[in-house]
């Protein structure tokens, strides 16, 4: 009797998927997207024009700390300016949920805090500006069009806004409201240095950038170069 020869049937290769990418833990990583979040040491940056985009990931943030348990909250949250204003709705809207945090706001100007910049600013629960940092304080400005009606409207809601805002300066600098008009709130724009905001009372303490020690050896080397310039001369 024959044999039967077994049909060898080819073995199909598995395919083994590569290996998933390792994840990056969300609060170890930065917001990709204007107010920027550094969550792990609660240091917020607004540092593009206030407007929805810009502002609601702040707002989100400082809810966010709030909402966390008492012991793993942190005991004061950083906000960084460096804004050269934009929509004063959008500015009270964040300052609302800085006046109603529990955990401290300090806020610092790293560079410019004009316009919104400077309302939010003065907001802080502690307010910091670097030595070389410039704050600008105006009235807002705003435009309409529409039907006569329309416009009568929009009139009343832009006083409402404007008495939001001495309210808001008469609140964080202690300032009388003739004193804000007069001072920080006139027709013309009102450009102050770290010492100007300071004196406003906008700020409660200038951070001196300067106060960085010197390593030995620079100052060695500094030495050495001025010895041998003295020797030249």
């Amino acid at each position: 009797m024959k044999m039967k020869q077994k049909t060898l049937i080819p073995e199909i290769p598995v395919m083994t998927p590569p290996p998933a990418p390792t994840e990056v833990p969300r609060d170890l990583t930065f917001e990709k997207m204007p107010g920027v979040v550094l969550k792990e040491n609660a240091i917020l940056y607004m540092t593009k024009q206030f407007n929805e985009e810009n502002c609601m990931p702040l707002t989100r943030a400082i809810t966010e700390y709030n909402l966390m348990p008492k012991d793993k909250q942190p005991e004061v949250i950083h906000l960084h300016i460096n804004s050269p204003g934009g929509e004063v709705y959008h500015a009270l809207q964040l300052i609302d949920t800085i006046k109603q945090s529990r955990i401290p706001v300090w806020t610092y100007n790293l560079g410019i805090a004009a316009s919104c910049g400077c309302l939010l600013l003065m907001s802080g629960h502690k307010r910091f500006a670097t030595k070389y940092s410039q704050t600008m304080s105006h009235v807002f400005s705003g435009g309409s069009g529409g039907k006569e009606f329309d416009l009568y409207s929009r009139v009343n809601s832009l006083k409402m806004t404007s008495k939001f805002m001495e309210e808001h300066y008469k609140e964080h600098t202690g300032h009388s409201l003739a004193y804000v008009r007069k001072y920080l709130l006139p027709p013309e724009d009102v450009w102050l240095s770290a010492e100007g905001a300071l004196k406003y009372n906008i700020i409660d303490e200038i951070i001196d950038t300067n106060q960085r020690p010197v390593p030995q050896e620079w100052k060695q080397s500094k030495n050495k170069k001025s010895k041998k310039k003295n020797k030249k001369s």
